[in-house]
């Protein structure tokens, strides 16, 4: 081998690669915020799981396969190509790598797995320009940049076939016993196996046929190493950083504006205007970016034809931060320093608001915060907190958002709810029952809380009124606030409206605390979403149950014993809220398997793939954006396609956008009920009328 030529190579393109990633280093760093790196073996279970074992490519599994195969394959040849390096520079088997040399015990079972997965990685090659080119599925980026890394793919493992075969004749022809035939070496099945074809080559052939598979495999993984930084193979490189570096917080929590009165009164941006305020964590999704379409496949708002599309948004970003790089990390200024807002001499582009200039306001206010779009993501991408923290510059800065939604604002602040009822019908839902109210109540093992839906809108009614009777029945000493309870903040907390959230986040808190409230049960996952995973961060340190956990448990210790038959056939709609947010899906389906006779059929969309019901995200005050469907009506219809006579929800505002939906449907629609409507049918205790 020519040792020169070798590390002229190597030289060259390692310093290539160099500047390049020094380049995507520095605009990864123009980052405002920091990530924590703690939990540092849960972070490590996380990254086997979703990384390295590539948890979630499973759910594509055709796909999944391919990718798999193509992974492990490079990570096992990425120890060939380095043996190769190696030998540009000496033939010496001792030179190295000689424990993997052929013969060797450990070399001959390298070489057995390696040629096995040569065959995998040609298959996944195979796999992935069908799909390309035959299926060409619409959530994919089809880009002439796929079909060549799959053919560099491609070639690289033929190289490596042609180089074993080529040293399997030249090894025979040079044995003291040769024969003049090729033994097939079990160690090496495809370098025999094509080795037969080229036994009748002269020498100088042979070595040339040899020479190019080394040299071709050689510069072929040079050359890709030099692409990756210019495309979105790029993951390559900061796919498993970037899952390592993914929150490892309750998916449900978005993070508080610190100081959010300092920040006011600094005047200091409230939430994200410009590209450099993502964040290094949030730069580095970018980069991380397959364009695979999963997240946008299983978006709502893109499944009914909305404007809004996840991946679409991450790209754009992504494009974006390249265009302005230079003037993002200074290389465009004299001084060699990124430029600032006061920087008169600095492209205003890179500069602009982010929405509208790279998303659209209609594409930002038609998501449902489901989290569909991060279940999905195999890299670990965030794409909720960067849209919630895009509204919030939107409203906290500019006052801009959707009319009805500054209604809701006014609402909250003024009425305590978002349905602008007066403080005096708080508590009609609980008219003819046996309420305790926390002000009169004595000690008390559960808070109630009701929940501004349950306590207002007529059909929800129902669904508090059952709890409370339930509670009462199952001989809980539990209590609610009554007239003191107030909106969690939770729907201003999704339209952007931080400092609104906060305000009513800590009157709550001091309402609980007055009250040493220790555990609290909800039939709302907003509610629950929020007392549990958003109001530590405020100093509200409660037990949160949902009452899907709290009434199986009742149902388990034997203080709630369903025994009337609900003879029914009953679908199960998974809250995003409750399931993909806070992992609770079998609880709500005990419950109903606890009761006689009801028959539970699971959707084909369901648990953590169930479909939003279009009300989150603030989309339950406001209009929806246009498009193909409503989200509230394709979900319907996949519920009704298993034939259940009845719809069960854990969730008063699925409850609502589902019930919504079958009023506008002409078909026999199934009846709709919470869980607790269900079961308070089977205890055989009396049901309250809705009030």
């Amino acid at each position: 081998m020519n040792a020169v030529l070798m590390a002229l190579l190597l030289v060259v393109t390692l310093t290539a690669f160099a500047l390049s990633a020094r380049k995507r280093w520095k605009l990864l760093t123009i980052g405002s915020t920091q990530t924590p790196i703690d939990r540092i073996p849960e972070r490590l279970r996380l990254t086997l799981r979703q990384a390295i074992g590539q948890q979630r490519l499973t759910r594509y599994p055709l796909a999944g396969l391919a990718h798999k195969a193509i992974f492990f394959g490079f990570l096992v040849l990425a120890i060939r190509s380095l043996i190769l390096f190696a030998r540009g520079f000496t033939n010496d088997p001792a030179f190295g790598f000689w424990l993997l040399d052929a013969g060797t015990p450990l070399g001959n079972l390298y070489s057995l797995v390696k040629d096995i997965y040569i065959v995998l990685v040609l298959a996944g090659v195979l796999v992935f320009a069908y799909i390309r080119l035959i299926r060409k599925p619409a959530r994919m980026t089809l880009s002439t940049e796929g079909l060549l890394v799959l053919g560099i793919i491609f070639v690289m493992m033929l190289a490596d076939i042609l180089y074993d075969a080529g040293a399997a004749v030249l090894h025979a022809r040079t044995a003291a016993t040769a024969t003049g035939n090729i033994p097939f070496d079990i160690w090496s099945p495809l370098g025999s196996l094509f080795a037969q074809p080229l036994a009748s080559l002269p020498d100088g052939a042979i070595r040339t046929l040899w020479h190019a598979g080394f040299w071709v495999h050689v510069v072929l993984v040079l050359v890709f190493l030099n692409l990756l930084p210019y495309s979105k193979h790029f993951h390559v490189i900061t796919a498993i950083p970037n899952v390592f570096l993914q929150p490892l917080d309750p998916p449900g929590r978005l993070l508080p504006i610190e100081d959010l009165e300092g920040k006011v009164e600094r005047e200091e941006t409230l939430g994200i205007r410009r590209i450099d305020q993502l964040g290094w964590k949030g730069i580095l999704d970018l980069y991380t970016c397959t364009e695979c379409g999963r997240c946008t496949d299983h978006c709502p708002a893109a499944r009914t034809g909305k404007e809004l599309s996840p991946k679409a948004i991450t790209i754009s970003l992504r494009d974006f931060l390249y265009q302005h790089a230079d003037a993002l990390t200074g290389a465009g200024t004299a001084s060699g320093n990124a430029a600032t807002d006061s920087d008169e001499t600095a492209p205003a582009l890179h500069r602009a608001d982010l929405v509208p200039a790279v998303v659209s306001e209609e594409a930002l206010w038609a998501c449902t915060t489901c989290g569909a779009c991060e279940q999905e993501c195999p890299v670990g991408i965030s794409y909720v907190d960067k849209i919630v923290d895009m509204r919030r510059y939107l409203v906290q800065e500019k006052g801009e958002c959707p009319a009805p939604l500054q209604e809701m604002f006014q609402s909250v602040e003024m009425a305590g709810n978002p349905y602008s009822a007066p403080e005096e019908e708080r508590m009609k839902w609980a008219e003819g029952l046996d309420v305790p109210i926390c002000a009169q109540a004595g000690e008390i093992d559960v808070l109630f809380w009701v929940g501004c839906s349950p306590a207002i809108d007529q059909r929800a009614r129902s669904i508090a009124r059952a709890m409370a009777t339930l509670l009462n029945t199952a001989g809980v000493r539990w209590a609610c606030l009554g007239p003191e309870e107030r909106c969690t903040g939770d729907a201003a907390r999704r339209a952007g409206n931080e400092y609104l959230f906060q305000a009513m986040a800590q009157a709550n808190i001091e309402t609980l605390d007055r009250y040493s409230t220790k555990t609290i049960v909800t039939v709302c996952p907003h509610c629950y979403n929020t007392l549990k995973n958003e109001y530590p961060d405020l100093g509200g340190h409660y037990e949160v149950i949902h009452h899907a956990d709290y009434l199986a448990m009742l149902i388990a210790e034997g203080k709630l014993a369903p025994r009337q038959p609900v003879k029914a056939k009953v679908v199960y709609h998974d809250s995003c809220y409750l399931g993909r947010y806070n992992d609770i899906y079998d609880s709500p389906r005990e419950v109903l398997r606890a009761i006689p006779g009801v028959e539970l059929v699971e959707a084909e969309a369901s648990r953590d793939r169930g479909m939003c019901c279009g009300a989150g995200g603030v989309q339950a005050f406001k209009e929806e954006e246009p498009g193909t469907d409503r989200i509230n009506t394709v979900r319907l219809k996949q519920l009704q396609d298993t034939c259940a006579a009845t719809i069960c929800t854990a969730c008063p505002f699925c409850l609502s956008m589902l019930s919504s939906a079958q009023e506008t449907d002409d078909s026999s629609s199934p009846e709709g009920l919470d869980i607790a409507e269900v079961l308070l049918q089977s205890i055989g205790a009396l049901h309250p009328d809705s009030n």
